[in-house]
């Protein structure tokens, strides 16, 4: 796995072992990047489910004023340690070794505002999509911060809602098993 573009572009990254972490794949997060590309030039990026880091670490190589990784797992917590150290990267993200709700709750409760959330739960805990975009949608939508983008990676035959409280699905990419359902705040419409 490797860095795809950007400041440390072809760098190699590390996976934590076993089959818990699933990486998005390279194919995938270039995908995924080509679209955020306008929007991640000094963006605040929260890489929920971070797992290795590869997202988060992809946002700050293509510009991201900062990334915040939320995961709960203490041995993938070492692996984007250990990422972040081997690229240099410091003062430039933050580690919330803690679940997703948790750490949500945490920013939301701290005032911190992100600018693009990446979420990416283990496909054998389905349930967790809508745990947390309701949380965006509702009790923690003072994490996004002006026009937000939420982005779920998730598998090409799972359907994910069109709506968790404010949040609206907008679009829906798909690329072989895997797909990408992006939501913003629906916002009403002018009287």
């Amino acid at each position: 796995m490797r860095v795809i573009a950007g400041q440390y572009r072809s760098r190699v990254l590390h996976a934590p072992r076993g089959q818990d972490t699933r990486p998005t794949s390279d194919r995938l997060r270039e995908t995924l990047f080509n679209v955020l590309a306008p929007r991640i030039e000094g963006a605040v990026f929260l890489d929920l489910y971070a797992g290795s880091g590869a997202v988060g670490i992809e946002a700050l190589s293509r510009g991201a004023q900062e990334a915040i990784f939320v995961e709960q797992a203490e041995a993938a917590n070492r692996v984007v340690r250990a990422n972040l150290a081997a690229l240099g990267i410091r003062g430039k993200y933050a580690l919330e070794p803690r679940s997703v709700t948790a750490g949500l709750r945490r920013l939301a409760e701290s005032g911190r505002q992100a600018d693009l959330v990446f979420l990416d739960p283990p496909y054998a805990h389905a349930d967790e999509y809508a745990v947390v975009l309701n949380l965006l949608g509702g009790e923690c939508s003072g994490v996004l911060g002006p026009g937000a983008l939420v982005i779920a990676e998730h598998e090409k035959r799972r359907d994910l809602g069109a709506r968790y409280g404010t949040l609206v699905r907008y679009r829906i990419l798909k690329q072989g098993d895997a797909a990408l359902s992006f939501y913003r705040i629906d916002s009403p419409d002018p009287a």
